[in-house]
């Protein structure tokens, strides 16, 4: 596909993305109802508010998107990451509604979402940091959170393990990703600020009552997340 064709299709699917949260309005997360076992406040879940930076990234993609159609179509800097960020948003536009329905259908979904978005992350150009790969990695970092965070809610919904063990390790697991990830994209610090967002979302939900262990794991990460500022790999 031409240069030109693949930036209305990231257009069309950044609306698709958009156009999602009209047909399921202020999803902060999964119900307890939705689940075998009700979990009113899984320790793995950030509190409600960490939630409003979707808001943040819907507009930041939207922007990139518009711009990347209207002025940078044809600019060969554009085109790596494109193919990537459309699978990941065309895939994305179809996770809300699946998720209100089969919390368990949803997570394969947003593995593949955050697959895709982190290896769009790896190609974006290096022109128009703020258009390319800012909202690329804030909408990276954010489902590298929220794709752990909802197995987390998964597995302590169906009885997979207790709720702390879950959220556990899915931190692990999580946190593994982001490291790598950011370890290896120095040039991409707002990707590991986004995941630090979620980890302060994290313990704020586990300080009233203290959960000890997901919080203090929440801020180990934090801890690494910032270390890994003071390496170079690029």
């Amino acid at each position: 596909m031409t240069n030109r064709l693949w930036a209305y299709l990231t257009l069309l699917a950044t609306l698709a993305f958009l156009g999602s949260y009209f047909i399921v309005p202020g999803f902060n997360g999964f119900e307890p109802s939705q689940f075998p076992n009700r979990i009113e406040h899984p320790p793995v879940q950030p509190a409600g508010y960490a939630f409003s930076i979707w808001g943040l990234i819907y507009v930041w993609l939207f922007v990139a998107a518009v711009v990347g159609a209207v002025r940078r179509a044809d600019d060969p800097d554009w085109a790596d990451f494109r193919p990537w960020i459309t699978l990941s948003l065309a895939i994305g536009a179809t996770w809300l509604p699946v998720a209100s329905v089969s919390p368990l259908l949803s997570i394969p979904v947003i593995f593949v979402m955050m697959a895709a978005a982190l290896k769009a992350l790896f190609s974006v150009g290096v022109t128009d940091r703020w258009l390319q790969q800012a909202p690329v990695a804030i909408y990276a970092g954010w489902l590298t959170a929220a794709a752990f965070v909802g197995l987390g809610v998964v597995m302590g919904g169906y009885g997979l393990l207790p709720p702390t063990p879950a959220a556990l390790v899915c931190l692990v697991m999580a946190l593994a990703v982001a490291l790598v990830v950011q370890y290896r994209l120095h040039r991409a610090p707002e990707y590991g600020v986004t995941v630090i967002w979620a980890l302060v979302g994290v313990i704020v939900q586990n300080t009233g009552p203290l959960n000890a262990a997901v919080a203090g794991l929440s801020i180990l990460g934090i801890v690494a997340i910032l270390g890994l500022r003071s390496t170079d790999t690029e």
